[in-house]
Formats: C-alpha cells, sequence, structure tokens
C-alpha cells in the first residue's frame, strides 16, 4: 500500500487521526505515532505534556517538512530526532512545533516560506534549496561526490563549510544538517521497454527532473530530454507517460508511491539525493548565544543518527520494491564506465557550472579533495 499522510488502515482510522489533530494538534499526534501507540489517553497525555515545554520555552522554533513520519522508514530524515535534540540540548529554552507534512509547501516554495521567516526551518532536497542557493547545486555534478561517503566527506569539511556556506548565508539561511539517503537512480515507468544499463539507452527519453540546472546538464549529456515536473505532479506524469522516467533514489520512490508505476531502477549512482536542514539566519541570529549553540549541537546528533539510519532504510526499500516486481539493475564496471564518460565532472561542459558556484577551479578542486579525503564519519555505501 503506498505511504500516505495519515496512518495506513481504513477511511475510519484516517478520520480518527484528522480527529485527534483537530483536538489536541499535530505535534502531539505525531509524537504519538512515532511512539507507537495512537490512543485518544496516549494523544491527550502528548499534548499535555507538550503545552507545558511550549510554555515554558524562550523561543518557538516552527518545523516544516514534506514527508510523514510512515515515510521515514524508506527516507530517514529524522524529523523527531531534531526536535528531541534540539529541545534537549537548549534545556526547553526552545520548542520545536512540527506543522503536518507538506501543509506549508514542498520543495522551492518551502525554501521561500524560511527565506521569509514565515517558518523557521524546514528540509528539502539540496536540488530544490538550489535555485534559493546556487551554491549547493555543486552537489549536482556527477560522478565526483556521487557516493554517501564521499558526500559526507564534503559537507563535513572545513573547505565546504569555508567555501559554500557563506554563500548560502547570504541568501538569508543557515544551514543546519545534512541528511543522507543513497544516491539517485535512473527508474522507468511501467510500459517504456526496457532497462536502462547505459546512457545509449536514455536518447530521446521523456526524464523528470526537478528545479536543478546541474540535473538538467547531465541528462541531455546522456541523450535524454529533461523536463522540470513539480513533485507534486510527478506521480501523474509517469502514470500518463508524461514522462518516461525519474532520478530520485530507490527509498524516495517508495516512499511516494512509486512502486507499483515502475519498471526498472538503475543503480547509476551519478550525484547524491541527499537533503538538508536549513532555517532562517536572521531569526536564528536574534536567538540567545546558548540556543544557537543547542541548535547546532541537536543537529550534529541528529547527523549521526541518520548516517546509522541509512543500511536499514535501504533493506527495507529493496524489499518492498522487489516485492512489487521492479527490477534493479548494477551496472557492471563496464556500463559505469559509460556513465562517467558520458556526464561526468571531468567534461568541460561543467568547467561554467563549476566557476559559477565554487567561483573558480581551483576552488572546485579543493572540493573535489576534500570529498575523496576520509571524514571521521562513516555511512553505509550502496
Amino acid at each position: 500500500m503506498f505511504a500516505t499522510r495519515t496512518p495506513q488502515g481504513s477511511g475510519g482510522n484516517r478520520r480518527e487521526f484528522i480527529r485527534l489533530v483537530r483536538n489536541y494538534g499535530f505535534t502531539a499526534v505525531a509524537l504519538t505515532v512515532g511512539g507507537g501507540l495512537l490512543t485518544e489517553e496516549a494523544v491527550a497525555q502528548t499534548a499535555r505534556e507538550e503545552q507545558e515545554r511550549e510554555k515554558a520555552a524562550k523561543s518557538i522554533m516552527t518545523m516544516a517538512v514534506e514527508y510523514s513520519l510512515q515515510q521515514e522508514r524508506a527516507l530517514p530524515q529524522m524529523q523527531l530526532n531534531l526536535k528531541d535534540n534540539i529541545q534537549n540540548f537548549s534545556r526547553g529554552e526552545v520548542y520545536v512545533r512540527l506543522q503536518p507534512p507538506g501543509s506549508l509547501g514542498v520543495g522551492s516554495p518551502l525554501v521561500a516560506k524560511v527565506q521569509q521567516n514565515v517558518v523557521q526551518t524546514g528540509i528539502v532536497s539540496i536540488s530544490n534549496f538550489s535555485p534559493y542557493a546556487p551554491a549547493v547545486d555543486l552537489i549536482n555534478i556527477p560522478y565526483w561526490a556521487n557516493t554517501n561517503q564521499k558526500y559526507v566527506n564534503l559537507v563535513s569539511s572545513k573547505a565546504w563549510r569555508d567555501e559554500v556556506h557563506p554563500r548560502v548565508n547570504a541568501n538569508g539561511f543557515e544551514v543546519l544538517t545534512y541528511i543522507v539517503y543513497d544516491p539517485r537512480s535512473v527508474a522507468t515507468r511501467k510500459g517504456f521497454g526496457k532497462v536502462i544499463k547505459t546512457p545509449a539507452d536514455m536518447r530521446g527519453m521523456k526524464f523528470r527532473i526537478p528545479s536543478s540546472q546541474a540535473l538538467a546538464q547531465i541528462y541531455s549529456l546522456c541523450g535524454a530530454n529533461p523536463t522540470p515536473v513539480a513533485w507534486g505532479e510527478t506521480a501523474t506524469a509517469i502514470r500518463e507517460g508524461v514522462a518516461d522516467g525519474l532520478d530520485p533514489t530507490p527509498g524516495g520512490l517508495l516512499a511516494f508511491g512509486f512502486k507499483d508505476m515502475l519498471h526498472s531502477v538503475t543503480l547509476t549512482q551519478q550525484v547524491e539525493d541527499a537533503q538538508v536542514y536549513f532555517c532562517n539566519l536572521n531569526w536564528l541570529k536574534e536567538q540567545s548565544s546558548s540556543a544557537r549553540d543547542a541548535i547546532m549541537a541537536g543537529s550534529e546528533t541528529t547527523f549521526l543518527q541518520n548516517l546509522a539510519a541509512v543500511p536499514a532504510a535501504r533493506a527495507y526499500t529493496a524489499d518492498q520494491m522487489t516485492r512489487a516486481g521492479v527490477q534493479f539493475h548494477t551496472p557492471t564496471d563496464d556500463e559505469m564506465k559509460q556513465w562517467v564518460e558520458a556526464c561526468g565532472a571531468q567534461r568541460p561542459e561543467w568547467d561554467d557550472f563549476k566557476k559559477k558556484f565554487a567561483g573558480d577551479i581551483k576552488v572546485f578542486e579543493k572540493l573535489r579533495e576534500a570529498a575523496e579525503t576520509r571524514s571521521k564519519f562513516y555511512v553505509s555505501d550502496v
């Protein structure tokens, strides 16, 4: 059954969920669901505890997300972890108020709300963050920071924080933490008729992409016809054949109900399909120094918890997708060589992107070295 924004099950269960949210608030219901017991008594108790925390807090941090707690089994974005960690590190000074997933927008519109301080913090993909903070689109240049470990090496490095984060700050944001899922893939819809093994198989393919200049160039170099489609419209585009394929991580494909629409998933690992928690920079500056330190400490702890959750999420995704009949293809060494040759970061077509997003080629090479240098953090690779 597809993941939904309310607990799985009958319409009656969904109505009960909505009633509880109306009576006790979304945060209390979400926390109770996270604890595994959704009864009115449990929700009421949680609501009382949350009201006490919120009343005692000096600062309220509203957090908007795109995904439901049920989807976290495949996509470990750790929203409850981040809430608890920030509140605990701040010793109650900061209260994190959750919002229903998608209620304050998804993708780039959610980024805009954080920039305007309508919402204090949110989480979106690097690709959807990039229109408002273009420097992070460096991640979407293929085959240089494309594995989980290289990506973690990069974003935890001094070079990344020195070169990229000031550019993010200049657009009114502070990065809280990066979230790892797994690299992007190349998935085909049912009826497309073939498994994509090499870039040659993509020639003429109508391929859905998010709002990323870099991703558009990847698939153009591979011979496809990349078309930006809003995430909320993507399922319809795949189902109706408006698009022949798309490129999220397998966990994203499962979490958003694509498993029964797809024929195959090829683990091309062109770029990391990562997410980023970010907040409004001016709001953060207005907090006390102790609150700022707590927010960053809670965010780093959440980062560690996310890294530990990646293997289980991957195993669950593979099991569920395979049961649904989706074919997985892991490129051979020769096939992977063709992908790198077709669109990899070494190609001259990427020089303008490197200059635009990194400032100059020397800075990009500095970042490449950081991606290749093992950090103190370990994460499982595909």
